[in-house]
């Protein structure tokens, strides 16, 4: 048992809850609240309207003030403020996207890319006084960031930036809040001063009155019904010679003086481009980290539903047999429980770091590369996982899972997006397995000549073990396929995380020679077209690896040995079922034999047979309490 008058589910949901475990229990009690829930019933117009008057609600907790700077010029608790807007997404996922617009985005590039001339805008946007919106994706250019094709040109005659949208793909593209309550575009264009371009800056553009018009030159129009998100009122923007005081150039990194003379303190202009959007990342962080919450919700409901739901007589004993008792809904629902634990570990661990890097107590100048890559990587894993855990609780709570009432097809649809925006899942893996590559060149490119020597050694080696089958026949000796967990050495955390390692260790050493080989034929992007199939694999596994070693790290804070035996029991289920997916892979280039392969898949039936039992457990410590699930079909 776990310690006195503390339940298991408690000591677990304690661990889930991270670094700001107070911030997310003051939230379950905040949040209990039908006003802050979704009505699918409503019509855009009022879901749009219903939203704005859930913000003003979310403004009155005092969350918000903690992401900013304060007045003085101390951080603020960017951690805190994240673990609370987060909690939103067990409500109304259209309140999450619009309060991360608000605050996040628009907010979040004012904070971080602005000056103290822009103080202003904080205090108004604070408490809703003011409504932005962030414009950087344009329909020609979504993940394409440096090639935005907006204009922002500096007139010195009268000391103004002249806003414009020289062709119909430079129209600002899917901007939330852009269709109906912003009146200030946080607008992403390239600086343009004595004929000269400078790249993409950020800068403030009035875009309506206080009656809601179209300001002069801004054409505005509104995206209209969407997949889901229905009170997030995403729009268009176009400007036509938009003219807006130089002051509005957010200058934190970049100024234009009154004569138009550009001036930076980071000279390399690719450097600076990548700081501004570095700034940004805790939008990312956030997509992820919401993405997340909605999985955990939808599984919260299906495995509550599969113990309380009957189908199915049981020869025996002539009784309907719980849903949950059967081996396939065991295995469809439990693996991805497990991952849902491994993710919020890693989503701690992302904040934490995030907290540390944006309040300066991160000081090595490789703090803010690192976290840029891992938020990048984490997103793709969180959202893939949202897709796929929401889809499958809908199918395993059959008609159930279909009516609206029942949250799950409404999870699924506000969610679709969230694998495209912040970033296309695509691209954030090509970006994380880039910097994979960077680093394996550097390490390659230092070693002297003797260095060299060892390293072609190691890599024939590598070789001949791979062609002639020694790892494969060494495995096949020493594995058994009716082997149980706790007999295979597959249980050792030090094996797992081997193996884990070795394939994205594997992948990136072979997508580098691949893209090298290519090289020496082609050109630059046949060599890269050619890999990329690879190339995201070696992302891929990248990104699995830090999930599993954060999932370990977590697991070592557990206290009570009892909570902390069944999450080891999680990780296991976790590791199994990720080794599973990827068995084919793991046969194919000898780093596992048969036998381990069934051995794996025997692993699997048995940790979900063990954590049966304790499914509605850990899915308390999962820490969506079930009055929030607002499902009628839990009574």
């Amino acid at each position: 048992m776990a310690t006195s008058g503390v339940s298991i589910a408690d000591e677990l949901r304690a661990a889930l809850d991270g670094p700001w475990r107070d911030v997310r229990e003051r939230a379950r009690g905040i949040l209990d609240d039908d006003r802050l829930y979704g009505d699918p019933a409503l019509d855009i117009k009022a879901a749009r309207a219903r939203v704005l008057e859930q913000m003003q609600l979310v403004a009155s907790f005092g969350w918000v003030e903690g992401g900013f700077r304060h007045p003085d010029g101390s951080p603020g608790d960017p951690g805190a403020v994240v673990t609370a807007l987060e909690m939103l997404a067990y409500t109304d996922l259209s309140l999450w996207v619009k309060s991360g617009v608000q605050w996040g985005l628009f907010g979040g590039a004012v904070e971080n890319l602005g000056t103290e001339r822009h103080r202003e805008y904080i205090d108004e946007l604070i408490p809703l006084r003011l409504l932005g919106c962030f414009a950087m994706t344009e329909t020609g250019h979504g993940s394409d960031v440096a090639n935005l094709e907006t204009t922002a040109t500096y007139d010195p005659a009268t000391r103004e930036f002249v806003v414009h949208s020289p062709t119909l793909s430079a129209r600002k593209d899917y901007i939330g809040g852009a269709a109906e309550h912003a009146r200030v575009a946080a607008v992403f264009a390239q600086l343009i001063t004595g004929g000269e371009s400078k790249g993409v800056h950020c800068f403030l553009v009035p875009i309506r009155d206080e009656a809601g018009s179209d300001l002069l030159g801004v054409t505005t129009s509104d995206c209209g019904l969407k997949g889901g998100l229905p009170g997030v009122d995403n729009g268009r923007i176009l400007f036509d010679q938009v003219r807006i005081p130089r002051e509005n150039l957010l200058n934190r990194y970049a100024d234009v003086a009154p004569d138009g003379t550009y001036s930076s303190e980071i000279e390399n202009p690719s450097r600076r481009f990548f700081t501004t959007l570095g700034t940004l990342v805790r939008g990312r962080i956030s997509v992820g980290g919401a993405a997340a919450a909605a999985a955990r919700v939808a599984l919260s409901i299906a495995v509550r539903y599969a113990e309380q739901r009957r189908q199915f007589a049981d020869p025996d004993t002539g009784e309907e047999t719980v849903l949950l008792d059967y081996r396939s809904h065991q295995r469809r629902l439990l693996p991805l429980v497990a991952r849902s634990y491994a993710l919020a570990f890693a989503q701690n661990d992302l904040v934490h770091r995030m907290h540390l890097v944006q309040t300066g107590q991160a000081t090595d100048p490789r703090a803010q590369r690192a976290l840029e890559n891992r938020a990048a990587g984490l997103k793709v894993a969180q959202t893939r996982h949202a897709t796929q855990a929401i889809q499958e609780c809908r199918e395993a709570c059959g008609g159930a899972g279909y009516l609206t009432e029942n949250r799950l097809v409404t999870l699924k649809a506000d969610t679709d997006v969230f694998t495209t925006f912040e970033g296309d899942n695509v691209v954030l893996t090509q970006l994380v397995a880039k910097d994979l590559l960077t680093a394996y060149a550097d390490e390659v490119r230092d070693l002297d000549a003797l260095g060299w020597v060892r390293f072609a050694a190691t890599m024939a080696r590598d070789v001949v073990r791979e062609r002639s089958g020694v790892r494969q026949m060494i495995q096949r000796l020493r594995d058994r396929s009716d082997e149980s967990v706790d007999e295979g050495d597959l249980s050792w955390r030090s094996v797992q995380l081997q193996l884990f390692a070795d394939r994205e260790d594997y992948l990136v050493r072979t997508a580098a020679h691949r893209l090298q080989a290519r090289a020496e034929e082609t050109g630059p992007f046949e060599a890269f077209n050619n890999a990329q199939d690879h190339i995201l694999a070696a992302g891929t596994a990248h990104i699995e690896r830090l999930v599993l070693e954060t999932f370990i790290d977590g697991i070592a804070e557990i206290e009570d040995p009892d909570s902390r035996a069944l999450a080891d029991s999680v990780c296991d289920l976790y590791v199994y079922w990720t080794i599973e997916q990827n068995q084919a892979w793991y046969i194919m280039h000898r780093f596992m034999s048969v036998e381990r392969a069934k051995a794996v898949r025997r692993g699997v039936n048995e940790l979900v047979d063990r954590l049966r039992p304790r499914a509605l457990t850990l899915i308390e410590g999962l820490g969506v309490p079930e009055g929030m699930l607002r499902a009628a079909v839990l009574g």
